[in-house]
């Protein structure tokens, strides 16, 4: 069972490697690009709170790469009605072309994670990946009560 706590390790390395090119020329650390992709891809979610909650970064890291973020123009702060203690972030146009390169690169990344399985294999990961799924959100279910 060690090897699916390393895969997970693993995937997160290797995302970072493939990465790292765009946010060095960004001139931006990986935790910043997560954030800005994270808020892109799910604009559902729009508090740093629910970075920390979803995302799991420590509040402090939120908060430090959100403020570089602001100042380099990638996203915006707007007050949310009724709730003087929590603001919405919003990304900006300047944010839009490095989300569509991060796309790019997140793409990139599962083919080639993905490069070596044929259909049927393919088909019989992804089956077992959703079987996991609901196996998971059983566990979570069950902690809620």
């Amino acid at each position: 069972m060690h090897f699916n706590i390393e895969i997970a390790r693993t995937i997160s390395l290797a995302y970072n490697v493939i990465c790292k090119p765009l946010c060095k020329e960004l001139d931006l650390p990986q935790t910043a690009f997560d954030i800005l992709m994270f808020l892109g891809n799910n604009p559902e979610y729009k508090t740093a709170g629910e970075i920390v909650e979803i995302r799991h970064i420590k509040a402090n890291l939120v908060s430090v790469n959100v403020d570089r973020l602001v100042r380099d123009g990638y996203l915006e702060r707007k007050p949310i009605k009724g709730d003087r203690r929590k603001t919405e972030l919003i990304c900006t146009k300047k944010a839009q072309p490095v989300i569509l390169r991060g796309r790019e690169i997140q793409n990139v990344f599962l083919n080639k994670m993905l490069e070596h399985l044929d259909g049927d294999n393919l088909k019989a990961f992804l089956s077992a990946l959703n079987v996991i799924k609901g196996n998971l959100n059983e566990i979570l279910e069950k902690d809620e009560h």
